[in-house]
């Protein structure tokens, strides 16, 4: 069984990371982390955070001399500000004259409200410690893992933006296979077309100077997943299902499209549904002509490119607050601001590939098995093999 955890608290010391369940014997690397962690940091209207903190995952155990061992994987990824927060978010009871920082405040939309209540707390810092985008580091962190396995099968995961508030791509009805996908990795908006990277900059420097924030659209693609991961048999198993719980997880995100599934609705049948033709390459003896559905068909894998489309809302944490209520006193008060980004479109990206990376490992993983990589590459190409000898028979 293949699962992950993690554990941290924004300002607190640092961020725990445990995966446990990939096979013994895959290459990894804490340099091939960082270039994950550093891709979530970058990204045109991130906040002041970004400049404090220098992630780095560090493995802790499951991994020697560069090859995963089989056991548990625990990583640990240091907190740089902590230093300026030793007393506010020591886990010591502290000395009454120390400033706790303690927020009453709530601040609308954001998750400290009903966290709140929920436990009982009446600083608001031990909800949205937690409840921050922090959390999503961890994430990278465990997807960049699952990265190292999935490139033993020759699957690879992209990511773009599609929309920034009411800007949208020229490129987005463009076909998956001519999108310039290294052209999102020098873009600072993560737009696939050059044409775009000023017209998203202006949308987001227009919230700033309105002192707001602003949400959008990113897309995430995974190329060459093999025919039958996932199972249309119960609720639970079904891929598409686990996907989309996935990208509901990441912070402030409100909607998941799987394909052209909204689109979809506007169009008669005989439009929208993936005609299937012979085919001698990728992997299978057949292909769609289109990939409306996005790569899932009842809940399983069909061979094309899995496209999810996913919609974040802007960040709570406004430059200029909202009216709110003291959470303590029921007073009417301007909400809290803390530092945050004004969009978060562009890094949410590269979270959307890690829980992608995540869901494809646990599937992959549950259908070919395997305690060593070399036996679950081996289950992997034979299972491909009898999809490529299916259709002679």
């Amino acid at each position: 069984m293949f699962r992950f955890l993690t554990a941290g608290e924004s300002h607190g010391p640092g961020l725990t990371i445990m995966v446990e369940g990939l096979p013994a014997g895959i290459n990894v690397s804490e340099e091939d982390i960082e270039i994950d962690l550093q891709r979530r940091q970058k990204g045109f209207g991130r906040g002041g955070r970004m400049k404090i903190e220098k992630d780095h995952a560090y493995f802790k155990s499951g991994v020697r001399h560069g090859l995963t061992l089989g056991s548990p994987i625990s990583l640990w990824i240091e907190n740089i500000d902590f230093k300026n927060w030793k007393d506010a978010m020591s886990p010591y009871p502290v000395d009454e004259s120390v400033d706790k920082k303690e927020f009453s405040k709530t601040v609308p939309g954001h998750a400290d409200f009903a966290g709140a209540l929920k436990f009982k707390q009446h600083d608001l810092r031990n909800v949205l410690e937690r409840a921050s985008a922090r959390e999503t580091t961890s994430r990278v962190a465990a997807g960049s893992l699952c990265k190292s396995l999935l490139k033993k099968l020759d699957i690879s995961i992209k990511s773009r933006v599609l929309s920034i508030g009411e800007v949208t791509s020229d490129d987005i009805d463009q076909n998956l296979e001519n999108i310039d996908w290294d052209q999102t990795e020098v873009s600072e908006v993560r737009s696939s077309s050059k044409n775009m990277d000023e017209k998203f900059k202006d949308a987001i420097l227009l919230s700033k100077r309105n002192k707001t924030t602003i949400g959008g659209i990113f897309q995430v693609v995974a190329f060459n997943s093999p025919v039958g991961l996932g199972s249309f048999s119960q609720w639970d198993r079904k891929l598409d299902g686990k996907i989309a719980q996935a990208m509901m997880s990441i912070n402030a995100v409100k909607g998941v499209e799987i394909g052209n599934g909204f689109e979809n609705t506007r169009k008669p049948g005989s439009e929208v549904q993936d005609v299937i033709v012979p085919d001698t390459k990728d992997r299978r003896n057949f292909k769609h002509i289109t990939n409306h559905a996005g790569g899932l068909e009842g809940g399983v894998t069909n061979g094309e490119p899995i496209v999810v489309n996913v919609a974040i809302k802007p960040i709570a944490t406004l430059a200029k607050p909202l009216p709110s209520v003291d959470i303590n006193t029921g007073e009417i008060i301007e909400a809290q601001y803390n530092r945050s980004d004004v969009c978060q479109v562009p890094p949410a990206c590269v979270i959307g590939e890690a829980m992608m990376s995540l869901i494809l490992t646990e599937s992959i993983i549950e259908k070919f098995g395997g305690d060593h990589i070399d036996e679950l590459v081996m289950n992997f190409s034979n299972y491909i093999k009898s999809h490529n000898e299916f259709g002679k028979k």
